[in-house]
């Protein structure tokens, strides 16, 4: 049996409780659709466990650190001092700021502003010492970020390049439970850019090694 046929074994197997044999219609009887045109249902969990909101942003700041990513948390008047004083304790002689971000989050960071350029190129983004961004949505399940090129949020290349991003979270209205929840406020058309952690990897003896293809350095900041 070829690796064809075994997939395709499988596949049938599968697909074997699903009505429809996609069979030749019979003349004067409707064609039964083919399985392979029905969506097949799954009785994935939406969420693990029953969370009220402050249950879930706790959980969500407790995978973030459990990811390593530094995690603050403050009132909106208390944002433009916190984000000026992250950036100094990092020595951030610059700051990318994309287009949409709001103009009071750097109103106390004596950084230079860098703008989010389609004509900056690599080089010229390894040279920025911090981003900061909003964010589209955080996973609390997973203690994930998604950025999806929205205001505040800049091209994707903005937060892979760049060593230091600061992300601020609305607290509740941008985090959601679990994966399925978030992929219902997101649209598959734009580009999604999912984030757990500092950029990290590690080899076949688990040395971890971060800022390989990301941020070695990610602070998450819960606006509420």
């Amino acid at each position: 049996m070829s690796g064809r046929e075994r997939i395709l074994g499988r596949i049938r197997r599968a697909l074997a409780d699903v009505p429809g044999d996609g069979t030749a219609p019979v003349p004067g009887r409707p064609a039964e659709p083919s399985p392979y045109e029905l969506a097949v249902p799954r009785a994935y969990l939406r969420e693990h466990g029953e969370r009220g909101t402050t249950e879930t942003v706790d959980l969500l700041a407790r995978n973030l650190a459990d990811y390593r990513a530094l995690v603050h948390r403050a009132e909106e008047d208390e944002l433009p001092g916190l984000i000026a004083r992250l950036l100094d304790e990092r020595g951030a002689r610059t700051v990318l700021a994309p287009d949409g971000l709001p103009p009071r989050w750097l109103s106390a960071a004596g950084a230079a502003r860098v703008p989010d350029l389609a004509a900056s190129t690599a080089h010229e983004l390894d040279a920025v010492d911090s981003v900061v961004t909003g964010c589209a949505v955080a996973v609390a399940e997973t203690g994930t970020l998604v950025l999806d090129g929205g205001p505040g949020q800049g091209r994707r290349r903005i937060t892979l390049v760049p060593d230091h991003h600061i992300c601020v979270v609305r607290v509740p209205s941008q985090v959601v439970a679990s994966v399925p929840q978030a992929l219902e406020r997101l649209s598959p058309t734009r580009p999604l850019t999912w984030i757990s952690g500092p950029s990290a990897t590690s080899d076949i003896e688990l040395d971890r090694v971060e800022g390989v293809h990301g941020p070695r350095t990610l602070e998450v900041v819960l606006l509420g």
